[in-house]
């Protein structure tokens, strides 16, 4: 289950609390793998009856009260350890954009354009998102990212903070692709032939 392990992967940082978690969640490794609050909360209450997380309280504010605190356990490194061992699942494509795409007959121009250029609007700010999340793993600007680096040998930094940088790369260019994708199917609509064309009745 990969939220599961993108929840552990954070905590495997430092304990947080929940809320902490699901902020560094959605401006981290929520890029890599999207999950709303909804699913956080419940996951985390799972993994602790699992014994993969250990939750304590911790004081908050001034007047007694107290907030959970999550840890990670040894039980839920060796499932990071587990996972990582597994062979990943590729799932069949399903993409909503592209079955559009296939069918432009059945719109007028003016829909397969606004569709493409959402699709554009889209992945230009992923674009955008990612090149920050970059650029903080090269300048060591993450909180979470300095917490992780601060549990490893000094010698260790430099490869973990490239594979950090290369997996953000591999969404970078899948967005790059998917603006490139929407320019060529805008060109196709700007073709003579094309914008002569009418949906079908």
């Amino acid at each position: 289950m990969s939220l599961r392990s993108a929840l552990l992967t954070l905590l495997s940082a430092g304990p947080h609390t929940g809320y902490d978690l699901a902020k560094n969640f959605h401006s981290s490794v929520g890029f890599l793998w999207h999950a709303p609050d909804s699913q956080i909360y419940p996951e985390l209450k799972k993994m602790q009856v699992e014994q993969l997380i250990e939750g304590y309280p911790v004081p908050w504010g001034s007047k007694g009260a107290t907030k959970t605190e999550y840890a990670i356990t040894d039980a839920g490194v060796e499932y990071l350890n587990t996972w990582q061992g597994q062979a990943v699942t590729y799932r069949p494509e399903r993409s909503e954009v592209r079955l559009r795409a296939a069918y432009f007959e059945f719109a007028g121009d003016g829909d397969a354009r606004s569709c493409l250029e959402g699709h554009l609007a889209h992945y230009r700010q992923v674009v955008e998102d990612v090149r920050r999340q970059i650029h903080e793993l090269e300048e060591h600007a993450s909180d979470i990212h300095q917490r992780r680096l601060a549990r490893y040998q000094e010698t260790e930094h430099a490869k973990i903070t490239r594979f950090k940088i290369f997996a953000y790369e591999g969404v970078l260019r899948q967005a790059e692709a998917e603006i490139a994708w929407a320019q060529d199917g805008l060109a196709i609509l700007d073709e003579p032939q094309t914008a002569e064309s009418s949906p079908l009745a």
